[in-house]
C-alpha cells in the first residue's frame, strides 16, 4: 500500500489534524451517536471495527488522518465522479464563496443550474431544487399524491429512496447493512400508505395494482438499482411499469439520485417509450455539495406552490456554493464526457475480479452497468434485494477488510456500490485487481 502523504494545505479551520484516526473516533462517540452522522459510515456492515478518519482527498485518492493513502471507489457514495477536489469544481466554489455563500434570493447560478438539468434531461420540462436527494423524493411522492388525490405509493424492496418515513419502510442498503429493515418511529398510519414489492417482478406489480389502482398516487423506482447493490432491470420490466401507472392513473416517479448523469449526460438510458412522469435527482448534480432537485412532466408544476396549493420550501434549496459545484461538475461532463472510459476501465475491473474468484474458487455475481458495480458473495444470479441477501456477508467482511489493509477503500456494505470514476487509470485498476487477489484467497477460506 501506498504510504506517502498528499502535499500540507492550509488549515483554515484551525482544527488539530495531526491527531490519529483512533483519537478522532474517540471523540466522535463522545458527541455523535455511534461515532458517525450517518450510519452508513460506521464499521456495523462489515463486521465491525473502527473506520479511518479521512481528512483529504485529491483525484482518485483519499487519506486518512494517519498519513495512509487509499484508492478510492466510494466516490462519498457516489458523488465524486471527477473524484475529489477537481480543479474545475474546487475552482468554481471558491469563487462564488468570495462572492456569498447563501443570499435567500434568487441567483444566477441557481438558474443557470436548472437550465442545464433540463436541457440535458428533455423530458423533464421543468425542475426544483432541493438540498437533498430525501427532500428531492418526499416531495415528489406529495407533490404526485396531490396531483391524483390518492394516499398509496408503491416502492419495491430494498431500495433505497432517501429517509424520510415512508420511504423507511423495507428500505435499501444503509438501513439493512444496520439491521434496521423499517425504522422504529414510522407509524403504523404510514406504512399502510406504502405498498413494497419485489423489484423485477412484473407480475407481482401487475397483481397488486390490479387489487389496489385506484389507490395508488405513483409507482417509485430506481431503474438502475444503486441500493441493493447494483441490481439491473430485466428486459421490459421498466416499460410494463410504465405501462401499469398508465393504466391505474398512477405517475410513474424514477429515482435517479445514484444514475443521474452517472452512465451519459443526463438520465439512465431506457428502452424507447419508457419516460417517466417525475425524476428525483441528486449526488452528482451537486459536483460533491449538498444537492437534489425533482422535475418532469410539465403540467405537474402547476401544483406547486407558490402557483399552486402543493408547499415545499428550503433555505438552502439551489444555494450558490451547490450551484456552483454542481454546475461546474455538469460543464465538465459535457464537454468532455468520460463515459466510455469509465465503461471500459468498469470492464476491465469486472473481468479481472472474475478471473479471481474463479481462481480462488470463490462463487461470485457481479452486476455492472458502465463504471457502477457490485460485486456479492453468491453463486446464483442477483435480480432483487432478496436474491442479495442470500450472498455470504463473512466471506465480504473478510475481502473488505483485506482490501483495505492493502490501501483500496470500499463502501463498508455488501449491499453498496463500486464507483470507477472519470480519474481512475487503467493503472488504478491492476493495482486492485493485485490487491483483490489476495482479498479473494482470504474470502475462500471463510465457511
Amino acid at each position: 500500500m501506498a504510504t506517502e502523504a498528499f502535499p500540507q494545505r492550509p488549515n483554515p479551520g484551525a482544527v488539530p489534524l495531526a491527531l490519529s484516526s483512533q483519537e478522532w473516533w474517540q471523540r466522535a462517540q463522545h458527541v455523535m451517536p455511534g461515532g458517525v452522522n450517518s450510519p452508513s459510515r460506521s464499521f456495523h456492515g462489515v463486521g465491525g471495527g473502527m473506520p479511518p478518519v479521512m481528512v483529504r482527498g485529491q483525484g482518485a485518492w483519499i487519506e486518512d488522518a494517519d498519513g495512509r493513502r487509499y484508492l478510492d471507489y466510494q466516490a462519498a457514495y457516489g458523488p465524486l465522479i471527477l473524484g475529489h477536489a477537481h480543479p474545475a469544481v474546487a475552482a468554481a466554489i471558491a469563487a462564488q464563496a468570495a462572492e456569498g455563500t447563501v443570499m435567500g434570493a434568487t441567483h444566477p447560478l441557481e438558474v443557470s443550474w436548472a437550465e442545464h438539468l433540463t436541457a440535458a434531461i428533455p423530458q423533464m420540462h421543468w425542475v426544483r431544487l432541493v438540498s437533498t436527494g430525501t427532500e428531492a423524493v418526499m416531495s415528489a411522492l406529495r407533490l404526485a399524491r396531490a396531483a391524483t388525490g390518492r394516499p398509496r405509493i408503491v416502492k419495491f424492496a430494498g431500495l433505497y429512496h432517501g429517509h424520510s418515513d415512508g420511504m423507511l419502510v423495507k428500505a435499501g442498503s444503509g438501513a439493512a447493512t444496520v439491521g434496521v429493515e423499517t425504522s422504529a418511529g414510522v407509524t403504523p398510519g404510514v406504512q399502510q400508505d406504502v405498498a413494497v414489492l419485489p423489484y423485477n417482478s412484473e407480475a407481482a406489480a401487475a397483481d397488486y395494482l390490479a387489487r389496489h389502482g385506484r389507490e395508488v398516487a405513483a409507482v417509485l423506482v430506481e431503474p438502475v438499482v444503486g441500493n441493493s447493490g447494483t441490481l439491473l432491470p430485466r428486459p421490459g420490466y421498466l416499460a410494463a411499469l410504465r405501462q401499469l401507472a398508465d393504466r391505474w392513473g398512477a405517475l410513474l416517479i424514477f429515482d435517479e439520485v445514484i444514475t443521474a448523469f452517472r452512465f451519459r449526460a443526463g438520465a439512465v438510458e431506457q428502452e424507447p417509450g419508457v419516460v417517466p412522469d417525475l425524476y428525483c435527482l441528486g449526488k452528482i448534480i451537486g459536483g460533491g455539495l449538498a444537492a437534489g432537485a425533482y422535475g418532469g412532466r410539465a403540467d405537474l408544476q402547476d401544483w406547486l406552490a407558490p402557483a399552486g396549493p402543493v408547499y415545499q420550501a428550503g433555505t438552502h434549496a439551489g444555494n450558490p456554493l451547490a450551484a456552483a459545484a454542481g454546475l461546474a461538475t455538469l460543464q465538465v461532463l459535457a464537454a468532455s464526457p468520460p463515459y466510455a472510459r469509465m465503461d471500459a476501465l468498469g470492464a476491465q475491473l469486472e473481468a479481472g475480479l472474475r478471473e479471481r474468484a474463479d481462481r480462488a474458487g470463490v462463487p461470485v455475481v457481479i452486476n455492472r452497468k458502465g463504471g457502477m458495480l457490485t460485486l456479492f458473495f453468491t453463486a446464483g444470479p442477483v435480480d432483487s434485494a432478496a436474491d442479495a441477501a442470500r450472498a455470504s456477508a463473512p466471506r465480504f467482511h473478510t475481502f473488505y477488510h483485506a482490501m483495505l489493509g492493502q490501501g483500496i477503500y470500499l463502501a463498508p456494505s455488501a449491499l453498496e456500490c463500486w464507483f470507477v470514476s472519470a480519474v481512475h487509470t487503467a493503472e488504478d485498476i491492476e493495482r486492485t485487481l493485485a490487491a483483490a487477489e489476495m482479498a479473494l484467497a482470504a474470502a475462500a477460506a471463510v465457511r
